[in-house]
This record gives C-alpha cells, sequence and structure tokens, in this order.
C-alpha cells in the first residue's frame, strides 16, 4: 500500500497509550506504520495510575496479559469517601467491559504498549522530536519535520498522520487548532510514597472532600485519590477544575501537602522520609476541548483532542479508544483513492467521536460546572453519599460504564441521557 517515496502509510507522532494504540491496530491490519516519540523509555509520566474496567478492554483488546503475575495490581472498584461517609463501590458486571481494573505506573506501562505496537509490525523511533507538519502546495500535511537522536533535522513523509503529542497537541497547533477555553480542564499533582498498610488496597480509593490540619480542619479546593500500587508504594494526588475558584490561584504541591499531613500516621503519607520522588503536575484536556479532530491529513488522539472524561479526570481509555478508531477509520481510507473518496471516510472519525463521546461529555462539561460550586458539592455529597444505590448509578456514570443494549434500569437511563444531550 506504501507509495514509492513514502515512509510509512500512517505516521504516529507520540508513543503513549493513544499513539501505541494507534500504532497496534494499523499495524495489525498490515499497514506500513511509523511511531515517533520524543523520549526514550522507560520514561516518567504524571498520571494517577489506575485504570478502569473501560481501559483494562482496550488492554484485552490488544493481547495485553493483565494477570498480577505480570506485575499488575487488580482492584474491585471505588472506594468514595466524604460527607462522613466511607463507600465502596464494586464495579458494575457488565456484558461490555470486564468487572475489574488496575493500577500500573506509566514508567513501564508506556513501554508496554509501544512493545506490543512493534510486536505487531509497527517501527517505533524514539528520541525524534517532531517539530511541525510537512505540507504539500494545497497546504494537506504529507509528512513530518522532526529532529533526531544525532540532533539532525529530517522528514518523514506518509499520507496520514496521527497527532497523539499529548496536552501540548504542538502538531495541532502548528495547523492552528488550538484548545477551546469554553470547555474544561483540570490540573492534577501527584507523588508516590511508600506505605506498607495501603500499597496493595484491592479499591482505587477516592476522596471527595479533602481538609488541612494546619488550618484548623479547613476544607480544602479539590478531589483526592489514593491508588495502591501493590509495590510498596502508593500513588496519591489531587486534581482541582477550572470551574473552581481556586483554580489558577493555588500552589497545587502545598495543597496535596496539606491534605496528606491530615492523613493518618500509619499511612505514612505524611511522613516526607516515605516520599518516592517529588511531587509532580499536569493539565488534564477534557470535553473536546481541540477541534477539529480531522483536519488536511491529520486525525488527533486522546489529550490532543481534548479527550480526558469531565467527570472523572480518566484520559486514558479514551486516548486508547480513539487510537483503535482512528486506525480503524485510516484503514478504511487508505483503501481508496486519494482525493473525494478518501475524505469522505476521513471526515467520519471526528463524526463518529462526537456519536460515541458527544452526549457524554456535554453531560460532563454541565457537572464540571456544577461541582466547581463548593455549596453545590456540599449539598450533593451530604444527601448523595448515605445512598448506596444512587451512588452505584452514580459510579456508572461517572466511570462511563453501561451496556449499550440489554443493560439494567441504571445503563438505559444513562444511555437516554447521553443520547438526549446536544453532542459537546
Amino acid at each position: 500500500m506504501t507509495d514509492t517515496g513514502k515512509d510509512a502509510d500512517v505516521i504516529v507522532v507520540g508513543a503513549g497509550p493513544g499513539g501505541s494504540s494507534a500504532a497496534f491496530h494499523l499495524a495489525r491490519h498490515g499497514l506500513k506504520v511509523l511511531l515517533l516519540e520524543k523520549t526514550e523509555f522507560p520514561r516518567e509520566k504524571v498520571c494517577g495510575d489506575g485504570l478502569t474496567p473501560r481501559a483494562v478492554k482496550q488492554l484485552i483488546n490488544m493481547g495485553i496479559d493483565t494477570t498480577e503475575e505480570k506485575g499488575w495490581l487488580r482492584n474491585r472498584g471505588l472506594r468514595v469517601i466524604g460527607g462522613g461517609v466511607r463507600l465502596e463501590l464494586d464495579w458494575p458486571e457488565l456484558a461490555s467491559f470486564p468487572d475489574y481494573g488496575l493500577t500500573r505506573t506509566r514508567m513501564d506501562f508506556d513501554h508496554m504498549l509501544a512493545t506490543a505496537a512493534t510486536d505487531a509490525g509497527a517501527e517505533l523511533r524514539v528520541g525524534t522530536n517532531v517539530t511541525g507538519p510537512v505540507l504539500d502546495r494545497t497546504g494537506r500535511v504529507v509528512g513530518v519535520s522532526a529532529i533526531g537522536p544525532d540532533r539532525e533535522p529530517r522528514e518523514y513523509r506518509a499520507p496520514l498522520v496521527i497527532a497523539a503529542d499529548g496536552v501540548s497537541g504542538r502538531l495541532a497547533l502548528a495547523l492552528g487548532i488550538a484548545k477551546r477555553d469554553d470547555r474544561p480542564m483540570g490540573v492534577a499533582v501527584r507523588q508516590y510514597f511508600r506505605s506498607e498498610s495501603r500499597h496493595d488496597d484491592d479499591y482505587l480509593e477516592s476522596w471527595l472532600e479533602l481538609r488541612s490540619r494546619e488550618s484548623g480542619d479547613k476544607l480544602l479546593p479539590g478531589y483526592g485519590w489514593i491508588f495502591g500500587l501493590g509495590d510498596g508504594r502508593v500513588n496519591v494526588g489531587l486534581g482541582v477544575l477550572n470551574s473552581s475558584s481556586a483554580f489558577g490561584k493555588t500552589n497545587y504541591r502545598t495543597l496535596l501537602s496539606d491534605w496528606l499531613d491530615n492523613t493518618p500516621a500509619e499511612w505514612g503519607l505524611n511522613d516526607p522520609a516515605n516520599a518516592d520522588g517529588k511531587s509532580q503536575g499536569a493539565a488534564l484536556p477534557m470535553g473536546f476541548n481541540r477541534v477539529p479532530h480531522y483536519t488536511r491529513g491529520v486525525l488527533l488522539v486522546g489529550d490532543t483532542g481534548g479527550m480526558v472524561n469531565p467527570f472523572n479526570g480518566e484520559g486514558i481509555a479514551y486516548a486508547m479508544e480513539s487510537g483503535e478508531l482512528a486506525a480503524e477509520i485510516a484503514v478504511h481510507a487508505l483503501a481508496r483513492p486519494s482525493g473525494t473518496a478518501r475524505e469522505r471516510v476521513l471526515a467520519n472519525y471526528p463524526t463518529e467521536l462526537k456519536a460515541r463521546y458527544g452526549g457524554y461529555y456535554r453531560l460532563g462539561n454541565v457537572f464540571v460546572k456544577l461541582i466547581g460550586n463548593p455549596q453545590v458539592m456540599r449539598i450533593a455529597t451530604k444527601h448523595g453519599m448515605p445512598h448506596p444505590t444512587l451512588m452505584r448509578f452514580v459510579l456508572k456514570l461517572l466511570a462511563n460504564l453501561t451496556d449499550p443494549r440489554g443493560g439494567d434500569a441504571m445503563d438505559r437511563v444513562i444511555n437516554a441521557m447521553t443520547r438526549l444531550a446536544p453532542a459537546a
């Protein structure tokens, strides 16, 4: 399928979960794939390291062994703490998704996915920093320019490019695709701690209220998590949304320390001696905050296209799902001659993304605005947390875990809500 003078059928920029997923599915269908990554593996990424059943499904689709023998820690569900209530909610039993989640650090998680892509036939080039698109005389992208490990500039050519270069979205920005200010944005900061009492927890733990001991048990902005990694460490962190008055006006690392200082001493999270590395932060681009998702030969995947779930800050599942979808679209597009016939297929990528996530993300955008008001959040926590049935519904909604057909009453209500909501 590769034309003379082309380096690949598809160039994928970025070997994170979205890029590696796209490269895997493209290569599995027989396309020549060039996967370009600016860093070298293994490498660290700022993340909560928690995977819901939605992300687990994508790992299974890629043939990844998710057993404990391979270094994964399984979890049964989500433990929610807030309003004086501690509630454990198991992941729902569904036909469409597994009934377990996982934790794994991004240090080797991304490397594992990139290896799966190369095992499927993709060519990975690390230490290759993509600096911009290569355009033909019509303005269509026909490749990328890059700086290789030898610091020499070079160009790579392909009929299609998938941009999976993360929240910075440098390739998208070079094409004039800027972030939308009317969509949700979050900031998260996390740190690893050694904790014998918490490292092998079989629930992901979410804190809806954060309090500071130093400020007289004062309620802090943001929402926290504690995820056991099974290796003697936990990933602890917090996120603040741009609908909060504290967004952009707070030292988030200090905020994290204030919260952890108020946790039980036996957890070891308020002792700096147990810290494994410094706290690090990252932005969370939510609810399709960069569009269009296809233009001039480039498809945007994952964080590059602002696909983080506004309800729960989950990004890996949607990066991998959009990577698989982009690959599927690319396979069908490249089976057609260049020109109108091919563009018709490529234009279906943003259409399909809207169909899958548009209504759900619109609901999430509204949700973000509501919980940005501390009074609304306080009322919701106080009156919602004591009701397990309601909270099971909330878990399904926030984690986007329903059966599209044949589900229970909760599934039918959530699916109807997302269908009726105008697409984001």
